[in-house]
C-alpha cells in the first residue's frame, strides 16, 4: 500500500499512518542514539584505560586502535565476544570486557577509533627498517613467506577484514607474529605466513611497521 492511497482512503487514517511512521522513526533514531552513547561511555570509562581516549595507547602491552580499519575491528570485538579468538592476551583482557557487547556497539566502538588520527611512526635502526621493509614488499621466497603487502597494502595501512599495522607498537606486533606463528592466536594464513621466520626476521618486520 503506497502512501498516496492511504491519503485517498480519508484524512483520518493517513494522519494515523503518518503518525506511526514518525513514530518508529523516532524510536529508531533514539535506539541508535543510545547505543552510539553507550559505546562512547564505554570507550570513556574502559577502553580508554588500556588503549588511550583516542586509541593511541600508552603502554605497548596494548595496541594502537585509532585509524584502525573498522571491519577489523568489528571481527576482533565479535571473536572476543564469542571467545573464538583464544590467545593468552585475548583470554586476560578482553573476554571480560567484551562478553555484553551487542552488535551495534560494537559497531559503534569501531567507528569511532577507525575514525581517530592514527598513532605517529617511531624510530628504530635504518638497518632494521630496510630489512623489515624488503620483508614486507617481498617476502622471503626461500622460506615461503609471502609479501605482507599483499594483503596489508602497500603503506600497510590495511583494507577492511585486513588490519592497519603502521605505526602500531614494535612489541606488539613481534608478540602477535610469535603468537601466531606458534598457533597461540589462531589464524591459518597467518600461522603459515609467519611459521618460518625467525625471531630476528619478526623483529626487523615490526620495526619497520613501527616506523610507518
Amino acid at each position: 500500500m503506497s502512501l498516496h492511497s492511504i491519503g485517498r482512503r480519508g484524512p483520518v487514517k493517513a494522519k494515523a499512518v503518518y503518525a506511526a511512521i514518525a513514530a518508529l522513526a523516532l524510536t529508531t533514531g533514539i535506539a541508535q542514539g543510545a547505543d552510539k552513547s553507550a559505546a562512547l561511555d564505554l570507550i570513556r570509562r574502559e577502553c580508554s584505560t588500556c588503549h588511550g581516549a583516542r586509541g593511541v595507547s600508552v603502554s605497548p602491552m596494548f595496541p594502537n586502535l585509532a585509524g584502525q580499519q573498522p571491519g577489523y575491528l568489528e571481527a576482533q570485538l565479535k571473536a572476543f565476544r564469542d571467545r573464538s579468538r583464544a590467545d593468552p592476551h585475548a583470554q586476560a583482557f578482553m573476554w571480560g570486557m567484551a562478553a555484553q557487547l551487542t552488535d551495534s556497539v560494537i559497531s559503534d566502538i569501531a567507528a569511532f577509533f577507525a575514525s581517530q588520527p592514527p598513532a605517529p611512526g617511531t624510530a628504530a635502526e635504518a638497518a632494521e627498517i630496510a630489512a623489515g621493509r624488503k620483508i614486507f614488499e617481498e617476502g622471503i621466497a626461500t622460506q615461503h613467506v609471502p609479501a605482507c603487502q599483499s594483503c596489508h597494502g602497500l603503506k600497510a595501512v590495511g583494507a577492511g577484514p585486513f588490519p592497519r599495522l603502521a605505526g602500531q607498537h614494535r612489541s606488539y606486533l613481534e608478540r602477535q607474529l610469535e603468537a601466531f606463528a606458534a598457533n597461540l592466536r589462531a589464524n591459518e594464513i597467518m600461522h603459515e605466513n609467519s611459521k618460518n621466520l625467525t625471531a630476528l626476521q619478526i623483529s626487523q618486520v615490526a620495526a619497520f611497521l613501527s616506523s610507518q
